[in-house]
């Protein structure tokens, strides 16, 4: 049985919506994200803070993995953000507007000042135009365990704002961007999730999305409804095709009569060994989702 950590559905969930953050307890999400940001209007920032900590200590969310999004430090919120959502101990904090390495060693400075728990993780909000620009250091940071960053989290809307390039069908003005950024993460063994889908009433376009963000490499996706829980855990699984090839893949270089052979010709098709670590991902890939149940 795989281990793997899914985080094929990412659901925002504003802070500030009692009802939101109990029915995100029955959705069929992997990973929730409580946001304090964004979602959450400046005259409610404190109550959705008391609401999403309260809701991260009461537990009951089962497997779905945690995520607390933080105003950032500078913010008049910020401070109070963090040190509330140490004291939860979610799986992660979401930092916004992380444009350079610098903003990460400032929050690994003020995680250890508040003694944070050393389970919880650093996810990264990158949707500046100074973050593109910087994000092989950004990535770099990684390396650093004190920064605890784990995961890379596009800002498509913000970078769409801030470079006036337009959120057009197939997206080609952030293309460049999104695969740059993808390059820089997996280079240093970071998760990456592609940005929302705005339109909420447009579920085929959502589903057209998400597969274009699980073809270029994407993890998985974050989302902004529901309804885009079934497009993103659907199109960011392997099919049941994926998966037959992939175990003859692996069948077939077992074999002792292969052992020494670089390539191997199956169906038709010709397979390298580097092709069984791609294998195996697509099978570890189906029996995570198949524990999940979902």
């Amino acid at each position: 049985m795989s281990d793997l950590r899914l985080r094929r559905s990412v659901l925002y969930m504003p802070g500030s919506n009692q009802r939101a953050l109990e029915k995100a307890k029955t959705l069929d999400a992997d990973s929730l994200i409580l946001d304090l940001e964004d979602a959450v209007a400046p005259d409610a920032k404190d109550v959705a803070r008391e609401q999403v900590c309260a809701a991260v200590k009461g537990g009951g969310y089962g497997t779905r993995e945690i995520i607390i999004r933080v105003n950032a430090p500078q913010t008049p919120w910020g401070e109070a953000d963090l040190k509330a959502a140490i004291e939860a101990r979610p799986d992660a904090i979401l930092m916004p507007k992380v444009s350079s390495p610098a903003v990460l060693e400032s929050i690994a400075n003020h995680l250890e000042a508040l003694d944070a728990h050393e389970s919880i993780a650093v996810w990264a909000m990158i949707e500046t135009p100074a973050a593109i620009l910087n994000i092989q250091e950004i990535a770099k940071a990684r390396r650093d365990r004190r920064t605890r960053l784990t995961c890379f989290v596009l800002g498509t809307n913000d970078l769409a704002k801030d470079t006036w390039a337009q959120l057009v069908p197939g997206r080609v003005p952030m293309l460049p961007w999104m695969m740059f950024t993808l390059a820089a993460a997996r280079a240093e063994g970071l998760t990456i999730l592609d940005g929302v889908w705005n339109d909420i009433a447009d579920v085929d376009g959502c589903r057209a999305e998400c597969q274009q963000a699980r073809d270029l490499g994407f993890d998985g996706k974050t989302l902004i409804h529901p309804s885009q829980l079934e497009p993103a855990n659907t199109c960011f699984a392997p099919s049941d095709e994926e998966v037959r090839r992939a175990r003859l893949v692996i069948e077939a270089f077992e074999k002792e009569e292969n052992a020494k052979r670089g390539a191997i010709k199956i169906e038709g098709r010709m397979y390298e060994r580097q092709h069984i670590s791609m294998a195996r991902r697509a099978v570890n890939w189906r029996e995570a989702i198949a524990a999940k149940g979902y």
